[in-house]
């Protein structure tokens, strides 16, 4: 049997699904292991999907992938862009669009674990592909874990993923230590006093709070750290008032933060509740501010020797100048939940995804393209080839690097 990527692909980018909903890509997935004889695990963490094939004995190779898409509307224009539409956590009805990539992670786990079943004449030990939900969501690995994951499946040596991102397809970013940003995601009440608009000297206006704490907020990068304290702090969201002229009795602000290690982070954190409570008092607030800490994806850390190993594989199968070492990255993930869980070294790489054609300007000034959609964007689409083939074919390489060798071919 031999899987057509492209066709699966399209068909995954057309039909995306939110976090803990991906029960058709779940079934698509759970459906091809069982073709190539994996040992098939479901509803792992709700709708995660496991397979495990044994191949005799030696190491335990875990390859993730995740499958979550986005609230996103697609601006694509691609013939088989997503219109799909879902219910988000709240009850909303939102878009949905793969603007993240997790179609491609998919299709190129497929991919591999087709190559790698056929190949078991050269390899040996086990082999076990994880099939994540809500990576978006920020818990989907750790949900997995909490199911039970190491009691269903024996528990890996190393733990490998890669995530699909916007320089050019046929490259490949791998780096040893801090490889991704923590990322924190809250929600601050602001509580202030109502009333008529014309009349704000009786009232406690919540809309200026939330406004003057969210200029102060932009100081603790700029004054509060270190230079090489790399960070981000976020307001992504403020939300008050029904009318223009009535004052709102609260407001809220939405914080994204990213910092590259667990001291800055608390050190924000600390300074976030700091400015906002004074920025209450000041204002005479009714009640303390309240925040809600949501979602916290921890640091994506590289086991150092294993990032090396993968780094040098890849160089001698791609080509030493497709390998680079993209430095930490702002961006944030949750696979590192998977390898902690397990004790085991993980090592997560970048798949390039862009039309190579694009960073011609690269190479003669210098400069990215300024047009070349980011990951999340409504126009985010990964070339098909050789994206697909490119990131199968780095699973494979990653994985055989790890198991045992029969010393046949």
């Amino acid at each position: 049997m031999t899987i057509d990527l492209e066709e699966l692909y399209k068909d995954l980018h057309t039909n995306p699904e939110l976090s803990f909903q991906e029960v058709r890509t779940a079934g698509i997935a759970a459906g091809h292991l069982e073709n190539l004889g994996f040992a098939v695990h479901r509803s792992v963490g709700k709708t995660g999907v496991v397979g495990v094939l044994e191949n005799g004995p030696g190491p335990v190779v875990m390859l993730r992938a995740d499958m979550d898409a986005l609230p996103v509307k697609e601006s694509t224009g691609l013939d088989y862009a997503s219109t799909a539409v879902g219910v988000d956590h709240d009850g909303k009805d939102v878009p949905v669009m793969h603007a993240c990539g997790h179609d491609v992670h998919v299709t190129c786990l497929v991919g591999a674990v087709e190559t790698l079943a056929t190949q078991r004449n050269e390899w040996q030990g086990t082999l076990i592909a994880v099939f994540q939900p809500a990576e978006e969501w920020g818990g989907g690995a750790q949900t997995m874990v909490s199911d039970g994951l190491y009691d269903r499946v024996p528990t890996p040596d190393v733990v490998l993923g890669q995530h699909v991102a916007p320089f050019p397809a046929g490259w490949f970013g791998v780096r040893s230590g801090v490889t991704m940003a923590s990322a924190d995601s809250l929600n601050i009440t602001l509580h202030g006093q109502g009333g008529h608009g014309s009349r704000p000297e009786t009232t406690v206006d919540p809309v200026l709070m939330a406004a003057a704490a969210t200029v102060r907020l932009q100081g603790i990068v700029s004054r509060e750290l270190a230079a090489s304290d790399a960070a981000v702090v976020t307001v992504g969201q403020i939300h008050s008032g029904t009318k223009n002229n009535i004052i709102p009795e609260t407001a809220t602000l939405g914080l994204s933060v990213r910092s590259f290690n667990n001291a800055t982070r608390d050190k924000i954190l600390g300074s976030i509740e700091r400015i906002v409570q004074s920025e209450a008092t000041a204002s005479g607030a009714p009640k303390e501010p309240e925040f809600h800490y949501e979602e916290h994806f921890p640091l994506t850390v590289n086991d150092a020797p294993a990032a090396d190993r993968i780094a040098a594989a890849f160089k001698a199968k791609f080509g030493h100048n497709q390998v680079i070492d993209p430095g930490p990255v702002s961006g944030s993930e949750d696979v590192g939940a998977l390898a902690t869980a397990a004790g085991a070294p993980l090592v997560f790489w970048f798949l390039g995804g862009a039309d190579p054609a694009l960073f011609q300007e690269w190479a003669t000034t210098g400069r990215l393209p300024e047009d070349i959609p980011s990951n999340h964007s409504p126009y985010f689409a990964p070339v098909i080839r050789p994206t697909l083939a490119k990131g199968s074919e780095a699973l494979v390489t990653a994985a055989r690097e790890f198991l045992g060798s029969t010393g046949t071919s």
